[in-house]
C-alpha cells in the first residue's frame, strides 16, 4: 500500500489548518467523560455488595487523578499498581491518565524481585498496592534506592493483608477534588501505559502504549465483539493484562457496567453471569476451560446467551461445545502486548452455520482478520518481506502494523527497531494465510519443531492431544533424536478423576497426524506457567533435554 501527499500549492493544502475547533487528540478519557454525561445514574460498576453509578464513578477518578497532582506527579510521571480487579483498579485507568501521568499496571503474580525491577525500570513515583500482597510487595521495595509513594489499597474482599505505605487509597481520594480538570494529552502520541511482557527469560520489557492506540483499540474491541450500549461485562480477564484487553475502556465507552471479580473462581463466575446478567466477558482458555469442566454444585442456570473473547491457543473442539451449552458463545482473538492485547478476530462467516461441529471448530480456532483499528495484518516472509501466497500451508511469520501498535520498548532502542524491521511489527508467530484471507497460527519461532526436515507444528499436536477426552491440558515440544534430529514430545496434564498412558494417547494422536507429526514420548504432570497463565514451554524443552 503506497502514501500519498498533496503537493505544495494545492488548494487542499492553504488555509485549512489544524486548530481547536477541528481537532482534539484522540483519548480514552474522553469516554467516561461522555457517558457520565449521557448516563449518569447508569451503574458503572458492582464490586460485592457495592455499586457505583457514572456519575459517582467520574468524580471519583477525578478525585484520583487531583490527588495524585497534588501529591507531585506530573504528566509524564508513572503510577504502578498491583492490584485485582476492583474498582481502584478501574479507577486507575482514568484517574492516572487524568492527571497526565502514565499508568504502569503490574502483574500481580509476578515474583518480588520481578515486580521490583519493573518499579525501578518505568521509574514509579507513586505504587497503589492491594493489602493481600504486601508481603510480596514489601519485599519488592526493599531493594529499592528510591522507592515510590505507596498507597494502600484496603479491600473488604481481600480477607486481610496488612498496611505499607502512609495513606490509604480511602485517605488518597479524600484528598482530592472531584470538580477537578482532567489534563487531556497535549498530543495523542503521548504515553499512557506501560505494560511489561511475561518475560519468560531474563527481564521483561516495558511496552509503552500512547493515548491514541488506547483510544481506537477500544473502539476495535466495541466493534470486532459485537458490544453494543449498555452491556454487562464480567471481569474474568485480568485488569493487569493489556489493560484488560482495553475492555476498561471499551466497556465504559459503551455505558456498559463493570462486573468486578476479585478471584476467578466456577462458583463466583456462573454466580455474576445469573445474578447481574452478564453479557460478555474474556478470558485466556485455561479459564474457558475452568468453566466448561466446573462441577455441576458450582453451575447457575442463565437465560441469557453470553459472548465470551479467548486468546492464546485456541479452544478445542469438546470446550467449545460444552461452553455452547451452558449458554457461552466464544468468539477466538489474536494479539499481543505490544499492540494493545487483541488485534485479529476469527469473524463467524453466516455460511458456517450449516458445517458440524468439528469443521466449525477448525475455522474457530484460526487467529482470523485484522481488526477495523488495524492497518494491516498479513504472513509474511521473513527474509524477503514479501507476503506468502495463499494457499493454507506456506508458512510465514504474522506481522501487523497501524495505530494500535506500541511506541515501543521503554528505554531499549535496539530492540524497538528490530521490532519494526522492514515497516511491521514483528510478532515472532509463525502461520499460514488461508484463500479466504484467515490467518492461522502454526507456531511460535522458537516453538516449531523440525523432524526429518519436515515441519511440525507444537500447536498442531496439542490440538489432536486436547480431543482425548482424559486431556485437560497440553504442551509440545522438540526432543533432540539421533535419526530424525528432533520428534515431537508431549506434555499432559489428565482431568480429575480421567485416566489414560502413554501409548493410548500417541495412539490417538496417530488417527489425526501423519506420522511424523505424532508424538514419540508423552510425560504426565502439572505443567509450569507464567505468572500470566502461559505454558513455560523453554522450561519443557529443559526437561526433555536429558531424557
Amino acid at each position: 500500500m503506497m502514501l500519498a501527499a498533496h503537493p505544495p500549492g494545492s488548494p487542499y493544502q492553504t488555509g485549512l489548518d489544524r486548530n481547536p475547533a477541528n481537532y482534539a487528540p484522540l483519548t480514552p478519557i474522553s469516554f467516561l467523560e461522555r457517558t457520565a454525561d449521557v448516563f449518569p445514574r447508569r451503574t458503572a460498576w458492582i464490586h460485592g455488595g457495592q455499586s457505583c453509578d457514572y456519575r459517582s464513578f467520574r468524580e471519583r477518578c477525578r478525585r484520583l487523578a487531583s490527588a495524585l497532582a497534588g501529591r507531585g506527579v506530573a504528566p509524564g510521571d508513572t503510577v504502578a499498581v498491583v492490584l485485582p480487579n476492583t474498582p481502584p483498579m478501574l479507577e486507575a485507568h482514568y484517574g492516572v491518565p487524568m492527571a497526565g501521568a502514565v499508568l504502569n499496571s503490574i502483574n500481580i503474580r509476578l515474583e518480588p524481585a520481578t515486580i521490583g525491577y519493573i518499579l525501578r525500570h518505568g521509574r514509579a513515583k507513586v505504587l497503589l498496592t492491594d493489602s493481600e500482597f504486601a508481603p510480596v510487595v514489601r519485599e519488592a521495595l526493599a531493594g529499592l534506592e528510591a522507592p515510590p509513594l505507596v498507597v494502600d489499597v484496603l479491600d473488604a474482599l481481600a480477607g486481610g493483608g496488612e498496611r505499607l505505605g502512609p495513606l490509604t487509597y480511602h485517605e488518597l481520594l479524600a484528598e482530592g477534588d472531584p470538580a477537578f480538570e482532567p489534563l487531556l494529552p497535549a498530543d495523542e502520541w503521548q504515553a499512557i501505559g506501560l505494560n511489561y511482557t511475561s518475560g519468560t527469560t531474563g527481564y521483561p520489557k516495558g511496552v509503552v502504549i500512547h493515548h491514541r492506540g488506547a483510544y481506537l483499540n477500544a473502539i476495535g474491541q466495541a466493534l470486532a465483539c459485537n458490544i453494543g450500549l449498555h452491556p454487562v461485562y464480567l471481569w474474568t480477564l485480568p485488569m493487569f493484562h493489556c489493560n484488560g484487553w482495553t475492555f476498561t475502556w471499551a466497556v465504559t465507552l459503551q455505558a456498559g457496567t463493570h462486573i468486578c471479580l476479585r478471584r476467578v473462581e466456577p462458583g463466583p463466575i456462573f454466580a455474576a453471569i445469573a445474578e447481574h446478567g452478564v453479557t460478555h466477558m474474556c478470558g485466556a482458555p485455561i479459564v474457558m476451560n475452568m468453566i466448561a469442566n466446573a462441577p455441576a454444585e458450582l453451575r447457575r442456570p442463565f437465560a441469557q446467551r453470553v459472548r465470551a473473547m479467548t486468546g492464546g491457543a485456541a479452544p478445542p473442539a469438546a470446550v467449545l461445545q460444552k461452553v455452547a451449552a451452558l449458554g457461552i458463545d466464544m468468539t477466538h482473538l489474536y494479539g499481543l502486548t505490544e499492540c494493545y492485547g487483541p488485534c485479529s478476530v476469527c469473524a463467524w462467516q453466516e455460511e458456517w452455520d450449516t458445517l458440524d461441529a468439528e469443521r466449525q471448530a477448525a475455522l474457530q480456532a484460526r487467529q482470523g482478520v485484522a481488526y477495523p483499528t488495524l492497518a494491516a495484518l498479513d504472513v509474511i516472509d521473513p527474509e524477503t518481506m514479501a507476503p506468502v501466497p495463499r494457499d493454507g500451508v506456506t508458512i510465514g511469520e504474522i506481522m501487523i502494523r497501524g495505530n494500535t501498535i506500541m511506541k515501543g520498548y521503554l528505554a531499549d532502542p535496539g530492540a524497538t527497531q528490530a521490532a519494526f524491521a522492514g515497516g511491521w511489527y514483528h510478532t515472532g508467530d509463525l502461520a499460514v494465510m488461508h484463500p479466504d484471507g484467515y490467518a492461522e497460527v502454526k507456531d511460535r519461532l522458537k516453538d516449531i519443531i523440525i523432524s526429518g526436515g519436515e515441519n511440525v507444528s507444537s500447536i498442531e499436536v496439542e490440538a489432536a492431544l486436547y480431543r482425548h477426552p482424559a486431556v485437560l491440558e497440553a504442551a509440545v515440544v522438540a526432543k533432540p533424536d539421533p535419526k530424525w534430529g528432533e520428534t515431537p514430545c508431549a506434555f499432559v496434564t489428565l482431568k480429575d478423576g480421567a485416566a489414560a498412558t502413554a501409548e493410548e494417547l500417541i495412539a490417538h494422536c496417530r488417527t489425526l497426524l501423519a506420522g511424523f507429526k505424532t508424538p514419540k514420548a508423552v510425560i504426565f504432570g502439572p505443567l509450569p506457567k507464567t505468572s500470566t497463565g502461559k505454558i513455560q514451554k523453554h522450561e519443557l524443552r529443559d526437561r526433555v533435554k536429558g531424557l
